[in-house]
């Protein structure tokens, strides 16, 4: 096995690239070693990967395939008790305008997307001091009942641990009740850096990596497969952003349950976090070396969201395989002054012009066209 020593970014180029050619894994060191290369080299790099890694796909045409889906994102509460500093979106019960979605406006929302084709809702909420667990499971069964073709793509792993504490189950047990109820499957949400000092600074309150690691290996075992995330470009380091991947790394070896790979950049504006804005190009650079690094994971989401469609389109070049959503709402981000929209159309013509083929696809990556 070959390993990455020399300051040269040729020779560093070109070992890496041979231990992609052979499906060799890099360690932690090599991966900060790549970081410091140039943009296009790494980018190259991931290129390459992605290549590699999708060409069997869909008949052996994954590589030249870009898949989206269409889907919506619904925050059921915006009542949150863990005060994160990085978020814009949270309200107290105190605040005027909090709130808290009924089945009837969900549902409402849900037939909206029905009528575009959409297959599945991301819901997720902030922590919600006294909603019970009837409220969540009536919600799913009602979901699950009426419209039986949409994926209930649902409650990241830190609400997962405030269900746990206010409901007084276990995570094992809440997460058989709502998969019963009509859960599909789990965002990776709530991730941003799993590094406790890190959690510590921007998140105090919030669930440690861990406990965030765990509510995905019981997901896994019980059957849900997930999505995993990283925001990054606040308070952490390089070392970090390794150390978070490896994490995510590890836990794929072990389960094999994570579905995909999303990163974006914190979006400051609106929140009390303040830090400068990082860049286009930080995004790339970690994008790229995240779909190089998590060699296990398949799928690598370009994330428009944060970064606007021609970014988007970039980061196809950058590792990413897949276009995301179409999101037809979103508040999160948006929330923190970032809003980005687009259409079924609109992302077709986007990946058609960097020279794949756009298709629809579900949760699990499978094509619908």
């Amino acid at each position: 096995m070959n390993v990455i020593s020399c300051s040269n970014s040729k020779n560093v180029l070109e070992v890496a690239r041979k231990k992609i050619e052979s499906f060799e894994r890099f360690t932690v060191e090599e991966a900060k070693e790549l970081y410091f290369l140039p943009l296009a080299d790494l980018g190259m790099l991931a290129d390459l990967r992605r290549k590699l890694l999708k060409a069997p796909a869909y008949g052996g045409k994954g590589a030249e395939i870009v898949t989206y889906i269409i889907d919506r994102n619904i925050n059921y509460t915006n009542v949150c008790t863990t005060y994160c500093k990085f978020c814009a979106f949270y309200r107290t019960e105190k605040d005027p305008d909090h709130y808290v979605l009924s089945v009837e406006q969900i549902e409402e929302k849900i037939r909206e997307l029905d009528a575009i084709g959409g297959v599945q809702i991301l819901l997720q909420g902030g922590h919600h001091p006294k909603l019970g667990i009837d409220y969540y499971i009536n919600l799913l069964h009602s979901i699950h009942k009426k419209f039986p073709h949409i994926n209930i793509h649902g409650f990241s792993p830190p609400e997962f641990l405030h269900f746990s504490k206010l409901f007084d189950l276990s995570i094992e047990e809440v997460i058989k009740r709502f998969k019963e109820a009509g859960l599909g499957s789990i965002p990776g949400g709530g991730g941003e850096i799993l590094v406790d000092s890190v959690r510590k600074r921007i998140a105090p309150l919030k669930c440690s990596s861990q406990e965030w690691l765990e509510v995905m290996r019981v997901a896994h075992r019980l059957g849900l497969r997930s999505s995993a995330t990283m925001m990054f470009g606040h308070v952490e380091q390089l070392e970090d952003r390794l150390e978070h991947l490896e994490k995510i790394r590890n836990l794929q070896d072990s389960t094999a349950g994570f579905t995909a790979f999303i990163c974006w950049t914190f979006q400051p504006d609106n929140t009390k976090l303040k830090v400068a804005k990082k860049g286009p190009s930080e995004y790339l650079r970690m994008q790229a070396l995240s779909r190089i690094f998590l060699d296990n994971i398949e799928n690598i989401q370009s994330s428009w969201v944060t970064q606007g469609v021609e970014v988007g389109q970039i980061a196809l070049y950058f590792g990413a395989n897949d276009f995301g959503s179409v999101m037809m709402e979103e508040n999160v981000v948006s929330a923190a002054g970032t809003t980005y929209r687009t259409t079924v159309t609109e992302i077709e013509e986007t990946i058609s012009r960097c020279g794949f083929q756009p298709k629809r696809r579900n949760n699990g990556y499978q094509l619908l066209n």
